[in-house]
């Protein structure tokens, strides 16, 4: 997809700019919502047909993806979902056959549009001694790794995390429950202090930057990370599903981070050489929103996790997660990950909130 196109194509890009709300004008009615989405679908399976003759690129194996030190991320909210909208391309081949495939066509048509939209935001200056702030939405399960799901009620949570390159040890601040926790990290009991550099588990503004923007590159630079870390934890391979990490991996940097608009960009495209991702066609993020949501399925451990993006705008609004079969944790249908992401901006200091002046994101 680029700028040059005609015909019908150019057609779509135009219909989708004019989906594409002014600034003053982000919060619609219900009803333009649905009619953003129900366009937005229409346009992706128009794309998909036209996508079949596309080659599909090869995926590499990164490893398993473990959260950073130190931060809780994501959380939990009980429903029961009905699941609409599924792409109908044939499925993908298993990861280890020898055969790799991208995204089914819808996916990968939504994923085009939203590193499109992406790719043309404002880049920010961010500094060695500032701080990411990001405020989200969100539910957490209390109950135990091994049984049912228990929930708390949703609830707000401010993150700074620095940008020094490192390495760090004291990575930021948490403010949740009218607690302010510190983010430290490399301090184990009787042994000297060791920080960590800026990097997979500590994504700083300018290492993000840093990152390939080519999608095939970047998986493959996400790969090398992935694996030195799990090397380091000595992970049997016969525990690590190679593309389940590497949608994992992606999800884990769109969470809380301030991103910068061309690895935006190169994320999204990545995420469309993965097998199996699909579009979840009415997710509902934390805070209520409805939008349109890119899937994967963990085989492994029974659940689906969906990024959730506006359907006019197409901006990443969060994510869900939820059991697509009986688990030890609860029915199929239960939603074990709701977030949403209220505000994104850069700070000077702990506890300081992005002003009127200063560059900034609300969702």
């Amino acid at each position: 997809m680029n700028d040059r196109t005609s015909g019908p194509e150019r057609a779509e890009h135009e219909e989708l700019a004019r989906l594409l709300p002014a600034p003053a004008e982000r919060d619609l009615p219900p009803g333009r919502h649905l009619h953003h989405k129900d366009t937005l679908m229409r346009l992706i399976d128009q794309d998909g047909d036209r996508a079949t003759a596309r080659p599909r690129p090869r995926l590499p194996r990164p490893a398993v993806l473990f959260p950073a030190v130190g931060l809780a991320l994501g959380g939990v909210l009980l429903t029961t979902l009905a699941v609409t909208g599924q792409d109908h391309a044939p499925a993908p081949a298993a990861a280890g056959t020898g055969t790799r495939a991208t995204a089914p066509h819808g996916a990968a048509v939504l994923l085009d549009r939203v590193a499109s939209v992406a790719a043309k935001k404002d880049e920010q200056k961010v500094t060695d001694g500032q701080f990411v702030y990001v405020r989200t939405l969100r539910t957490e399960n209390e109950g135990a790794f091994d049984g049912p799901v228990k929930l708390t009620g949703p609830r707000e949570r401010e993150v700074w995390t620095a940008q020094k390159a490192g390495p760090v040890i004291d990575e930021g601040l948490i403010h949740e429950d009218g607690s302010y926790v510190p983010i430290t990290v490399g301090v184990p009991d009787g042994e000297p202090a060791v920080g960590y550099p800026a990097g997979l588990n500590r994504p700083t503004y300018t290492w993000l930057a840093s990152l390939p923007t080519e999608p095939d590159a970047l998986l493959r630079r996400l790969a090398a990370e992935i694996t030195r870390d799990q090397d380091a934890r000595d992970t049997p391979a016969e525990e690590r599903d190679p593309a389940q990490d590497a949608f994992d991996a992606i999800g884990e940097l769109l969470r809380e981070t301030l991103m910068p608009p061309r690895t935006a960009a190169a994320l999204y495209r990545a995420a469309a050489r993965i097998p199996g991702v699909t579009v979840d066609s009415d997710a509902v993020d934390a805070a209520g929103r409805h939008g349109i949501g890119v899937a994967r399925d963990n085989t492994r451990a029974g659940w689906r996790t969906a990024w959730i993006f506006d359907p006019a705008s197409l901006e990443y609004l969060g994510e869900r997660s939820y059991l697509v079969r009986d688990t030890i944790m609860g029915r199929k249908g239960t939603l074990i990950n709701k977030s949403a992401v209220l505000e994104r901006g850069v700070v000077d200091a702990l506890r300081e909130k992005p002003s009127a002046g200063r560059p900034s994101t609300t969702t």
